[in-house]
């Protein structure tokens, strides 16, 4: 078993396939769409990392990373955010997931990234704690962009934001996040990472 990263758009075809089949079978796409699945999922200005746990061949879980600058209380932040965690059916419970969100964790650390944010649904909060992420308490993203905003606390969202601080200023300024609005806008493709 091995972690493999690639830039979205440079995923081998047959792993992008598998990728593409257990996201579908986790989020069910639109039934009756004859239109093709595109090649990548996120826009290219949030410089998506893919990142694929595979045995023998096969992909047991998948993630992205997508990559930021952010302002926040008057300051530049580098930033990443998970999108798009998916295990195979049948690979969930034996910690595979888990096993892949911390090596994301790890991965932005190593990009010297300030922080990590991102929101999940509720029920998951356990889950992405047990991998080194922490509740970012009553902190919300804003998604979208600035004209068309998509907040995280919207009516009929159930999610909470997690996050880690990676570098010195990222530590110094976490207080400043808490209980905040985020304006993190990855635009319209990935209104919310």
């Amino acid at each position: 078993m091995q972690i493999l990263s690639f830039p979205e758009a440079a995923t081998p075809a047959g792993l992008r396939v598998q990728v593409r089949q257990l996201q579908d079978r986790a989020w069910s796409p639109r039934s009756g769409s004859d239109t093709p699945a595109p090649a990548t999922t996120h826009d290219p200005a949030l410089r998506p990392l893919s990142m694929l746990l595979v045995d023998e061949g096969r992909v047991l879980a998948a993630l992205d990373i997508l990559f930021k600058e952010i302002t926040h209380a008057g300051r530049a932040f580098s930033a990443g955010g998970l999108s798009t965690v998916v295990t195979g059916e049948h690979a969930r419970g034996r910690g595979y997931g888990r096993h892949l969100v911390a090596a994301a964790r790890d991965t932005m650390i190593s990009q010297h990234l300030d922080l990590g944010v991102f929101t999940c649904d509720r029920p998951l909060r356990a889950f992405y704690e047990s991998a080194g992420w922490s509740v970012l308490p009553g902190a919300v993203l804003v998604g979208g962009t600035p004209q068309a905003p998509f907040p995280s606390d919207q009516p009929g969202f159930d999610k909470v934001t997690m996050s880690d601080f990676f570098s010195a200023a990222g530590r110094e300024a976490w207080t400043t996040f808490q209980h905040s609005r985020i304006e993190l806008y990855p635009g319209e493709i990935d209104k919310l990472w």
